[in-house]
């Protein structure tokens, strides 16, 4: 089972989509506009994979 909320995306602020990916225990949060992806477990909340361009990583 799999819900799908739109949402504004958290880097750019224009539509994006949040899926609940049951089956799997995982949260994937998508921008078309800005390419914005950050996959996340469910159920731990621990960042699994993610892609933010225009945000820098500190070191």
């Amino acid at each position: 089972m799999q819900i799908i909320q739109n949402i504004c995306c958290p880097n750019c602020g224009s539509g994006a989509e949040r899926h609940y990916i049951f089956a799997s225990e995982i949260t994937r949060t998508q921008c078309p506009t800005c390419d914005y992806l950050m996959i996340s477990c469910t159920r731990t909340g621990r960042v699994i994979e993610a892609y933010a361009p225009g945000i820098h990583a500190k070191k």
